[in-house]
């Protein structure tokens, strides 16, 4: 009778980890998520129709530049201009494909501008 009583005491013990162990794990929501690896090419704008606009008063200096890209960039992309490697990085904004740099803060001017570097990042 005594290995009865042992017995019967070990599967209660048993019975009420199992019940309170299922109550913790019966407790866990988790909501669904999402995970993924993937991969995109990088590819550049072609950009055309670079126009320099000069100030209509002083000459020497460059207003602003305006070019067009084979494709619109995205909202929110980042678009900016250096006319010297050295040099400022301007601000541009869009039309559709169609940018505009205003560079007059600090003034660029053309005997500064020495090579032309467009930057769209999306």
């Amino acid at each position: 009778m005594h290995r009865w009583r042992t017995w019967l005491g070990a599967l209660a013990l048993a019975a009420l980890l199992m019940a309170v162990t299922y109550a913790f794990t019966a407790a866990n929501t988790v909501p669904a998520s999402k995970a993924g690896d993937g991969t995109g090419a990088i590819s550049g704008f072609v950009v055309s129709s670079i126009k320099y606009n000069l100030n209509a008063t002083s000459p020497q200096n460059i207003d602003s530049v305006t070019f067009t890209l084979d494709s619109t960039p995205a909202a929110g992309s980042t678009m900016k201009i250096q006319l010297d490697a050295a040099g400022s990085w301007y601000s541009c904004t869009n039309s559709g494909a169609n940018i505009t740099c205003t560079t007059t803060s600090p003034q660029a001017t053309v005997a500064g501008a020495t090579n032309l570097r467009v930057v769209v990042a999306q």
